[in-house]
């Protein structure tokens, strides 16, 4: 019976240790940078902090001067989507402006606010913000993705259907590791 208790309690002092010493480690796999602007733009523009963040990990992983082929800095924008929203909000910017944290993340955030405004709901709207606002428009008009016209319950693209699949999942672990 002793013998039992020990071993109780050697496990339950070993999951503490685990646990302990694996927030840390998440908390280096998902980095969290750019806390403030990304607390202020996702006010400003009526966001869920914690997506952003997920669409952050998934685009750029906290690198502010990320590149893919046609997009530019951690929230990815191209720029020709980033010049239109510059022209909404009434300002002047230029390609080398989407490295610079504030600006990016805050093109980003009004552009994903447009979005979800658009379709009310965010997976629509991280869907388009991945796929392209032509493409989700098709697959709502589209039988075998959307049964009601307004919310997906299939994406053609892979890369689309995963996208949205890890920001959730991004968000809901920053939402864990970062809840304040």
């Amino acid at each position: 019976m002793v013998k039992n208790r020990k071993n109780i309690l050697f496990a339950l002092l070993a999951a503490a240790v685990v646990l302990t010493a694996t927030v840390p480690i998440l908390r280096v796999i998902y980095p969290l940078r750019y806390y403030d602007i990304i607390g202020s733009m996702s006010e400003k523009y009526d966001l869920d902090k914690f997506i952003v963040m997920g669409i952050i990990k998934a685009e750029s992983n906290y690198i502010h001067d990320a590149r893919s082929h046609v997009a530019y800095g951690l929230m990815q924008i191209t720029e020709n989507t980033a010049l239109d929203i510059a022209e909404r909000m009434n300002i002047e910017i230029t390609e080398s402006d989407l490295d610079n944290p504030m600006i990016n993340i805050e093109i980003g955030c009004y552009y994903l606010n447009f979005l979800y405004n658009y379709y009310g709901d965010i997976d629509v709207a991280l869907a388009a913000y991945n796929g392209g606002m032509g493409n989700v428009n098709r697959w709502l008009n589209d039988d075998m993705y959307s049964s009601d016209g307004t919310v997906l319950h299939d994406i053609p693209f892979p890369e689309t259907k995963k996208y949205v699949r890890n920001v959730n999942k991004y968000a809901w672990i920053y939402g864990k590791l970062y809840p304040g």
